[in-house]
């Protein structure tokens, strides 16, 4: 019997080109999905598997979860139109990790002549709110040199 290598496995059909058939479609899969489901859930969710008509969605809470219960109908039936054969949506509550993580804000620098105009826009205001954030923004702001 011979021993089965990772070149091998990739070589044959039932191995890789399964797998990687299987992957594309999960790609496909999620596009769509990102277009059938509401914005604010689908970036609260995610499609992690296809498997006999059913598409599994992992949401990253509860309330997200719920929700999706709720339009898995809907969901399915928008797979449905776009030519997958679903017959249902099934629905889990995973954490999610994603990869993409917000950049931190950071500071960006004012011109001396934009300090300048803020300045002289404090200096019109009478003493208000409004004056005191800009006070604030001023001495907030790093200054470009």
């Amino acid at each position: 019997m011979r021993d089965k290598t990772l070149e091998n496995f990739l070589d044959s059909a039932d191995g890789a080109g399964m797998v990687l058939a299987h992957a594309r479609e999960l790609l496909r899969l999620s596009g769509l999905y990102r277009q059938i489901a509401p914005a604010y859930l689908s970036e609260a969710s995610r499609l992690v598997n296809y498997k006999s008509g059913t598409v599994i969605v992992h949401a990253a809470n509860g309330a997200t979860a719920a929700k999706l219960r709720q339009l898995a109908t809907t969901l399915a039936d928008g797979f449905s139109r776009r030519g997958v054969e679903c017959g249902k949506v099934e629905v889990r509550v995973r954490a999610i990790e994603f990869q993409e993580r917000p950049a931190s804000p950071r500071q960006k620098p004012l011109s001396g002549r934009t300090f300048q105009t803020l300045g002289r826009l404090r200096d019109t205001l009478s003493d208000s709110e409004l004056r005191q954030a800009v006070d604030s923004l001023i001495r907030r702001s790093a200054r470009l040199e």
